[in-house]
Formats: structure tokens, C-alpha cells, sequence
């Protein structure tokens, strides 16, 4: 029974560590951690060359926009001189922490540059810098602010920040990887090992040769991870376990994954979560300042009130719409939102619906609307699908493709009337959309315009869709899951989003950051991979005209995308019907929609398109307004 209590002792309780020795222990490991970054990139140094991975020439044009004083002060640590002599000091500083004994301001001083430096330098190793250089600067510039306070509750602020940190990277990466369905069937591990990256061929044979205790560790590190904070319950008496089950993930993945660094340098910041984590009548830890752990608390709350606040407010102005937007009914019971623009097109000029793509807005067609507005005379309706934006889903049935379909062919019958010609503008799955509306017009479908549209053999035909796809439903829970959290308000404004034109910039944004657009696209994705890989050919005939435009960058990307949208015009050919191919040279998937000058590159296309195609106007008709018809 004593062996019992005895071993329970060693294996359950708090980890006894003195505020100095928590900073001492920090800073020694997160020296390691930086002289072992420093010497090699020193040895590796041919890299920083012209030429090299991480040449300035190149990596510089990152930062094209940031400001003058800060793209001279890259410019200089970024010349090889002085980044060889920062790594050399680097070198000597780290070192010396790791050999000189003592607790002066000095250590502080040397701390505080090795962080300092680091972030300098970031920039500068583009490629090769990773999690653990970003732990390492944590850790020593709160070690080196703690080093210079003789304040205790000054220390015990930046040890709790410090613990703070790494329970956060443990959860956070353990609620990630819980989105991603390997990690949940426990085939993530032996997919990892097997890659030439991270892989480890002995442990790759094991995992494979014992796949139950595979997918337990998998479980385990998904466990670990996710439950980190446990190490606070109940006095610290779960501290031993977690802090050394972690200790024990890094050491092994050092080992087998090569991850060397991150061994020093997450464990850097265990020695704050056991301070912390110990009761705080522990006798090592006499008179700690608790107060920064009620301060975070108070912040989180308001943290998190002030991002609710923020989603709510957005989401209001996403459902609400611009004062033009409309809405109909669908026979599914879908209320669709949708603006229509160009009320002063004549009657012989066709109507186009534009359809977008998956997890996007109608908002990326504003400068195609404009341009065929103003110069093909023609009208133009662009809506959200069930979901997307202020429109919403009424139907009960499971989701199928054929649905938005249906609610595309409802929305052009129900707003464009009927003696109108009516063409479809479809973006990415938007263009299979109208494919299939298609069928549904008859007489009144003048043609479809393709741009860069998916195939309903991608998923089937090309390698690299079918790879992508593989992680884009994870993707896609990911955003939605930290939308849900709040977390809308730290999303960065991208820079497509500064192509587009202003009017619209804070409606695309808003839509962005809320979980409703994921959800949507989500949705849409479960049905797009259902339908798609059961997809069995050939594409049916579609006997209008067509015009099919190819991002070039998709196409030189993947051949195979190349020969399917080739297939998808070859469908409309026949007797008395215009059917044209283009390339967008230079644009991706997104631009050509997105950027100005891409978009009006393809906006000349189809403005040739519909005159080549429409009957030419020698005066101008009665002026029409479209809403929907009762």
C-alpha cells in the first residue's frame, strides 16, 4: 500500500518550482533553443546568398508595401554581413546564458536581444523560420522583462502570460486537429510518418504493423493536447502527467520527425504552467501573485462580449442587404436575396444571372456588372444562394446541387419576364450550376458564359483536385468553428479584397466573417463531393451558345482542368450556335474576378461575346425595371 502512495506521489501532484527557478529554467531552454536556430542557419548560410532559398532579392518583395524606414531597416539586418554577425552574437549570447550562473540584469539584457533579434531576423529567413522560433521569442522576451523588474508581481504577470501562451498553443492545436477527420479515425499518425518531410520510416513500419496502438496514441496526442488546462485542476495534481506527457510528445517527435528545436523550445514555457499550476499555499511558491490570472479572465469576458457584439452587427448588415436588394421564393422554400442593375437596358438585349462560386459573394461580379452594363447595353441580376449572404435555406430535405438548381431556374423565371433572353454568368461551381439550369430554360436561355468552371469529373480526372479536396471540408469546419468563437474579429482583410471596388469592400468583408457563408459553402461542398465523384459521364449536350474563360494559372497549373473546360464548350457546338474558348493570361482563379484589370479583360470577352451573338439595337426601347413576377 506505501509502494502504491508512494508511486501515485511521484506520478500525481504539483511540480514544486520557485519563481527563479521557473525563469531560470525558461530562458537556459529557450537559449538552446536559439543556439541551435543560429548555428544553423550559419551553417547553412549559402541559403541567404543570391540564388539561395532565402535570397533578399527575392524575399524583399513581400514587403513591397510596408513603409520606407521599415523596408531600409530589412534591407540592412537582411545583408549577408550583418545577418552572419547577428547570428555570431546570437551564438555568443546564448551561450553565455547557458554557461554564466546568476540572475542579474545582465541575463535580462541578454534575453531581451536574443527575442529581439529574432524578430528582426524573422523576416529575413522566410523560408525556415517555424512554431518554434516563435515560442522561443515568447519565452525570452518575457525571461528578459522579468530579469529587468525587481517587481515579484511584475515576474508573476509575465509567467502567467507565459503559461497563458502555452496552454493556448496545446488547445488550439488539439481543437484544430479534432476538425480534421484523420486525427478523429486515427489514420493522422501513420500518414505523418509516412511523408518525406516529417516521415520516420521505422515508426511508419510500426504504426502499420499495429494499427490499434496507432490510432490510441493518436487519440492520446488529441487528448493531451485538447485537455492541456487539466493541469490546473484540483491543486495541480494532474501537472505531472500533462506538463510530462507533453514533454514527452516533444521529445519523441525530435526524434522521429526531426522537430529538434521544438523539443527546447515549447518545453521553455512548461516551467510557468507548473509555477502556476502549483496551489498556491505550496510552500515554492509562497506569496505568487495571482492577480494577472483575474485580469486575463476580466479581458477574455470582454473579449468575448465585444467580438459578439461585432459578429452581431455584421451579420445584420449582411442580412439586411443594400437598400436594392430583393428577395423571392423559390418552389424549395429558399428565400433568395438578389440585385438587379442595368434597368435602362432594352428589351432586345439579354438578361444575365450571374451564379458564383462556392463560399464567395455576388459582390465579386461587381466590375464585370459595370462593364457590361455600361458597354453591352444588357441588364444584369446578381443573387446569394440559399444561405449566402441575406438569403436563407426553407428547404427540410437534405441538400442536393439539383436544389440550387432549381432555386437558380425559379429565380430567372420568377424576375426576368419571359419574353426577355436570359444568359448565365457562372464562376467556379457557379458555372456547373447554370450548366444544369440550362436544361430547365429552353428557348428563353440565350448561352452561358463559363468562367473557370468546375467539372463534374474533376474530382474524378484530376490528381491534384482530388488531393485538395481531401482537406478543404476541414477547411472549411476550421473557419466555421472559429467564427463561432468570435474569432471574426481578428481576420485580416485580404488583399483580393482591396481589388475590389470600394463600394463593396465592407459587404464582401462582413459576409467573410461570418460563419454563415462557411456553413453555406460547407453544405455545398458534402453535396459537391457526393455528386461529383459519383459522376459517371459524358457530359450531355447544351445547345445554346457559349463562351468558356480559363484563368491561366489554373490551367498551366493543371493540364487536366485545360481539357475539361475544352469538354464542358464542346457540349454546346451545333449548327447556328457561337461557342468560343479563352485563356485569361495572367489571371488565377479569383483574380479574373476580383482584379480590375483582369476583370475587364474578361468583361471585353463577353461584351464581344453577347454582340457577336445578340441581334444589334438601331434604337433604344422602352426602359424596364425587373422585379419579380406575381
Amino acid at each position: 500500500m506505501k509502494l502504491v502512495k508512494r508511486l501515485g506521489s511521484l506520478l500525481f501532484g504539483p511540480i514544486p518550482v520557485s519563481r527563479d527557478r521557473a525563469i531560470g529554467i525558461s530562458e537556459r531552454l529557450a537559449a538552446a533553443t536559439t543556439l541551435t536556430s543560429s548555428v544553423e542557419y550559419l551553417a547553412g548560410r549559402g541559403e541567404i546568398r543570391e540564388g539561395g532559398l532565402n535570397d533578399w532579392k527575392v524575399i524583399r518583395q513581400a514587403h513591397t508595401e510596408s513603409s520606407p524606414i521599415t523596408r531600409r531597416l530589412l534591407d540592412l539586418i537582411s545583408s549577408p554581413r550583418t545577418t552572419t554577425a547577428l547570428h555570431l552574437a546570437r551564438t555568443a549570447v546564448s551561450a553565455g546564458l547557458l554557461l554564466h550562473p546568476g540572475n542579474s540584469r545582465w541575463r535580462g539584457a541578454g534575453n531581451l536581444f536574443l527575442g529581439l533579434s529574432s524578430v528582426a531576423l524573422y523576416p529575413r529567413h522566410r523560408y525556415g523560420t517555424d512554431g518554434s522560433d516563435q515560442v522561443a521569442i515568447l519565452t525570452q522576451l518575457c525571461t528578459g522583462l522579468a530579469r529587468t523588474t525587481k517587481s515579484p508581481q511584475t515576474q508573476d504577470a509575465l509567467l502567467w502570460y507565459l503559461a497563458a501562451q502555452s496552454n493556448l498553443s496545446y488547445v488550439v492545436a488539439g481543437w484544430v486537429k479534432l476538425m480534421g477527420e484523420s486525427w478523429r479515425d486515427g489514420s493522422a499518425l501513420p500518414g505523418i510518418l509516412r511523408t518525406r518531410t516529417y516521415g520516420h520510416e521505422p515508426s511508419f513500419q510500426l504504426a502499420r504493423r499495429y494499427p490499434r496502438a496507432a490510432k490510441v496514441l493518436t487519440h492520446g496526442v488529441l487528448a493531451l493536447e485538447c485537455l492541456f488546462p487539466l493541469a490546473y485542476l484540483a491543486g495541480g495534481r494532474l501537472a505531472r502527467p500533462v506538463i510530462g506527457g507533453a514533454a514527452a510528445f516533444h521529445v519523441t517527435n525530435g526524434f522521429v520527425m526531426g522537430l529538434g528545436r521544438f523539443v527546447t523550445s515549447f518545453l521553455s514555457m512548461h516551467p510557468a504552467v507548473a509555477y502556476t499550476s502549483a496551489p498556491k499555499d505550496h510552500p515554492a511558491v509562497a506569496g505568487r501573485d495571482d492577480r494577472a490570472m483575474l485580469a486575463n479572465a476580466l479581458l477574455l469576458a470582454g473579449a468575448t462580449a465585444g467580438a459578439a457584439a461585432v459578429g452581431l452587427h455584421r451579420r445584420l448588415r449582411v442580412l439586411a442587404g443594400p437598400g436594392s436588394t430583393r428577395h423571392v421564393t423559390t418552389r424549395h422554400g429558399n428565400r433568395l436575396q438578389y440585385e438587379s442593375v442595368g434597368g435602362e437596358a432594352t428589351e432586345q438585349r439579354p438578361v444575365l444571372v450571374f451564379a458564383a462560386g462556392m463560399a464567395s459573394t455576388p459582390e465579386h461580379f461587381t466590375w464585370l456588372v459595370e462593364k457590361i452594363v455600361a458597354e453591352a447595353g444588357c441588364a444584369a441580376v446578381t443573387y446569394a444562394r440559399a444561405g449566402y449572404a441575406g438569403s436563407r435555406r426553407g428547404a427540410t430535405a437534405p441538400f442536393r446541387l439539383s436544389e440550387s438548381v432549381d432555386d437558380l431556374v425559379d429565380l430567372v423565371r420568377s424576375v426576368v419576364p419571359r419574353h426577355r433572353k436570359v444568359v448565365l454568368v457562372g464562376h467556379s461551381l457557379g458555372g456547373e450550376l447554370a450548366r444544369r439550369a440550362a436544361a430547365q430554360l429552353d428557348d428563353q436561355l440565350h448561352g452561358v458564359v463559363y468562367l473557370d468552371p468546375s467539372h463534374p469529373d474533376q474530382l474524378n480526372r484530376s490528381a491534384q483536385q482530388s488531393a485538395t479536396a481531401r482537406n478543404f471540408g476541414a477547411s472549411l469546419s476550421l473557419m466555421i468553428w472559429s467564427l463561432r468563437c468570435g474569432l471574426g474579429v481578428l481576420l485580416a482583410r485580404p488583399q483580393w479584397l482591396q481589388d475590389l471596388p470600394p463600394s463593396c469592400r465592407r459587404r464582401v468583408f462582413d459576409q467573410y466573417a461570418d460563419s454563415r457563408l462557411w456553413e453555406a459553402g460547407r453544405r455545398e461542398w458534402r453535396a459537391v463531393e457526393s455528386d461529383f465523384r459519383g459522376f459517371t459521364g459524358p457530359i450531355g449536350p447544351t445547345p445554346v451558345h457559349a463562351l468558356m474563360i480559363s484563368a491561366q494559372q489554373t490551367v498551366d497549373r493543371d493540364q487536366e482542368q485545360l481539357l475539361m473546360h475544352h469538354e464542358l464548350a464542346e457540349a454546346h457546338r451545333g449548327e447556328g450556335r457561337h461557342v468560343r474558348t479563352v485563356v485569361l493570361e495572367g489571371a488565377t482563379h479569383d483574380s479574373m474576378l476580383t482584379h480590375g484589370r483582369f476583370a475587364a479583360e474578361a468583361g471585353r470577352h463577353m461584351v464581344d461575346f453577347l454582340n457577336s451573338t445578340a441581334p444589334s439595337l438601331d434604337h433604344v426601347g422602352t426602359d424596364v425595371e425587373m422585379e419579380p413576377r406575381r
